[in-house]
């Protein structure tokens, strides 16, 4: 026969590092995770610093720098391109060092300006999203 659990009134939230019930307005910390000894100072460091956070936000980061890449090599570009009057940003080099007609040390400025238009964008998407979300309202000042 299954057990039947007390349906409790209080609702406990979980937020950040801290538990909050509905009704007290008092913070907890999380309770302790038990580990062998050697890695508790690990642990603890881990969820101190909110490390899964950062790597949450460094996978969807590297997602994003990859849609953006994309977006500026494949529409950005060939909209300049036609502006510019056919300029491919990916094909401007100049060569440095050349012999028998090829060249063997180019430098690359198109694509130079290319990736900073990359990481303009990235910015101004990214500055974009925290400030509509609020998110630079999160973080507390440290005393």
């Amino acid at each position: 026969m299954p057990l039947k659990r007390k349906k409790s009134a209080e609702r406990s939230v979980r937020v950040n590092r801290t538990i909050s019930s509905a009704e007290s307005t008092s913070h907890k910390q999380l309770p302790p995770l038990k580990v062998p000894a050697p890695f508790q100072g690990f642990i603890d460091f881990i969820r101190e610093q909110g490390v899964v956070g950062i790597g949450v936000g460094f996978i969807i980061g590297s997602s994003a720098n990859t849609l953006v890449h994309s977006v500026v090599t494949n529409l950005l570009n060939p909209v300049i391109g036609l502006l510019t009057g056919g300029i491919n940003l990916t094909e401007k080099v100049v060569c440095l060092k050349s012999a028998k007609g090829v060249c063997k040390d180019p430098f690359n400025y198109g694509t130079v300006i290319s990736d900073l238009m990359t990481f303009l964008i990235i910015l101004l998407v990214v500055y974009m999203v925290i400030k509509s979300l609020r998110l630079d309202k999160l973080d507390k000042k440290k005393d």
